[in-house]
């Protein structure tokens, strides 16, 4: 063991120090929702508060990690003791990453078989309620205000996926 001097940092493991930024993440991310400081957030707001840490489960895994979180009774809230553990393992595996601009622009390019560098309305809702996990109307609507060329009233991919894509500083 090293010697530690007055006044000096002591030497903390590389994976301590990472471990101790994300959980610094958690904390800052779980503090914006907890509205009457007690360190709960609304259970409806841990996709929103697991998104902003730029995690991207699909609604399956993140029903599967509230699971994780809740009380043997659920409140309707869960508890940051009950959020850390669940959420840092999470980050520490990198799992649910963003998906890279290319990948997302491939995906795009798939269902434009007219190869015209945009989707209608219609394409794009029939792929997203109908294949995979479906969208709701409410994820849908949502997604197409974004989405939607209001000129063109079509979905202008290339520039869209530019919107979606995020910045993966998990790395």
């Amino acid at each position: 063991m090293a010697l530690q001097f007055e006044g000096e940092e002591p030497d903390i493991p590389a994976a301590d120090t990472y471990s101790l930024e994300l959980k610094k993440k958690i904390l800052g991310a779980f503090e914006v929702f907890d509205h009457d400081a007690n360190n709960t957030a609304d259970v409806r707001e841990v996709g929103t508060i697991i998104r902003s840490l730029n995690l991207c489960p699909s609604e399956g895994e993140l029903s599967d990690m509230i699971r994780m979180m809740e009380e043997e009774e659920p409140s309707g809230y869960v508890r940051f003791e009950k959020f850390e553990p669940v959420v840092l393992q999470v980050m520490v595996e990198r799992r649910y990453r963003p998906v890279e601009e290319e990948t997302l622009l491939k995906a795009f390019e798939v269902l434009d078989t007219a190869k015209n560098d945009c989707l209608t309305v219609e394409q794009l809702t029939k792929t997203m309620c109908e294949n995979g996990e479906n969208f709701s109307k409410e994820e849908m609507d949502e997604m197409l205000s974004a989405a939607v060329d209001p000129d063109k009233a079509n979905i202008q991919y290339r520039e869209y996926v530019t919107l979606m894509a995020v910045e993966d500083s998990n790395s």
